[in-house]
């Protein structure tokens, strides 16, 4: 009988994101072979329990986000794959969130709602955060826009004050330009951010609409208004990992270190639920397409809905949405069918009814226009499975 392979996940369960990554390992473990789990209680990057110097495991599953951590594993002699964007130890398999698509995602849910005003609001703390901060930054420069910038103090930063820290983000907020979208670095921030608004008045979303990421369900429906989300892929990060290790401690030689994991999609709750658009007929626009994208629409049913010349709609539409109409049904489309593609099982034919095409071939053909690839080959180089993909794909 061949001994189960014993693997330690220094992982912390103190947030959403961390849990998902471990219910990724758990169903990949589920699938496949089983491992005898050690799961120490600690909270992010805290050392790593005294137990590990003298563990004899076959592998590693770890968040390197200190130096005292990186240290620790350059020591260890088993395979390891990190799961932190942190970088500390750059020459071992890494498996983290696309941060550049979350920035890319949060912009353009801002801006389909017309905000012209845009901010970041970031931890120093993280690498992460600089990442999404310079992504999200670069798409408003690219549409003609500034973005206003919050650096939060770490609290590991000499003199920190939590009281002085809020005194700060109050001071930025009051600042800001209104109607303004705050993108703020992930779920914690953000509500710390509501917490100030809260408290001065200032009016969400009307007045400041802010959108976290993580989708943690339990703090988004704490916060008052309840906040939207960016959805990270971490349970299809946990997967790819423990397949990762599991290849690594087969003999299996990984052939690149980065693994980054697409966004699932955006978790749209009263933080961002409005919309900034001056002119009364685009705006309404906007709303018809985006309840209708997928049932098969056209230019020429937008104009039914409001009065005004395909010239004139055109030309407005692209002024206050920054992309033609047409573009904007086009990208509803585009954005749900990638969504079917991550989340579900669906064949291509199946996706192309539910998303108001005529068939699977005219489907393929925008997508590959607006994602380079098509459709089936996008959903198996994004799927984390080692198992092949239940639906009949083809290119």
């Amino acid at each position: 009988m061949r001994k189960q392979k014993s693997v330690a996940l220094l992982i912390e369960t103190s947030n959403a994101y961390a849990r998902n990554l471990l219910g990724g390992i758990l169903s990949y473990i589920n699938v496949h072979e089983s491992w005898s789990i050690d799961v120490p209680e600690q909270q992010r990057g805290a050392a790593p329990p005294d137990w590990l110097d003298n563990w004899k495991g076959d592998g590693l599953i770890v968040r390197i986000e200190t130096e005292r951590i990186a240290r620790f594993v350059q020591k260890l002699n088993v395979p390891v794959v990190d799961v932190s964007a942190a970088r500390f130890v750059p020459n071992i398999p890494f498996v983290e969130t696309d941060d550049k698509a979350i920035a890319k995602l949060a912009f353009e849910h801002f801006q389909e709602r017309g905000f012209e005003h845009f901010a970041f609001c970031g931890d120093s703390a993280f690498k992460w955060s600089a990442l999404r901060e310079a992504s999200f930054s670069q798409a408003a420069k690219h549409s003609g826009r500034e973005c206003h910038v919050f650096h939060a103090k770490s609290r590991t930063t000499p003199g920190f004050s939590l009281a002085r820290e809020r005194a700060r983000l109050t001071r930025w907020l009051k600042s800001l330009p209104r109607p303004v979208a705050v993108f703020a670095c992930y779920d914690i921030k953000a509500q710390q951010i509501l917490d100030v608004c809260r408290q001065q008045d200032i009016r969400v979303p009307e007045d400041v609409a802010v959108l976290g990421v993580d989708d943690d369900e339990l703090l988004c429906g704490l916060c008052t208004p309840p906040l939207s989300s960016v959805i990270p892929a971490a349970h299809k990060a946990g997967q790819e990992a423990a397949r990762l290790l599991d290849s690594m401690m087969s003999g299996i030689e990984i052939d690149r270190l980065e693994h980054l994991m697409e966004p699932l999609g955006i978790a749209t709750r009263q933080s961002t639920d409005v919309l900034a658009i001056a002119d009364p007929d685009i705006a309404d626009a906007v709303r018809f397409i985006r309840d209708s994208a997928c049932e098969g629409i056209d230019v020429n049913d937008v104009l039914q809905r409001v009065a005004l010349s395909r010239r004139v709609l055109e030309t407005r539409f692209k002024q206050f949405v920054g992309r033609t109409p047409h573009q904007e049904i086009v990208r509803r489309r585009v954005e749900r069918i990638r969504r079917y593609l991550l989340e579900t099982d669906l064949t291509l034919g199946q996706i192309a009814q539910r998303t108001g095409f005529q068939n699977e071939e005219y489907m393929s053909v925008t997508f590959r226009r607006a994602m380079g690839l098509p459709p089936g080959r996008y959903r198996r180089e994004q799927s984390t499975s080692s198992t092949s993909n239940s639906s009949t794909d083809t290119d």
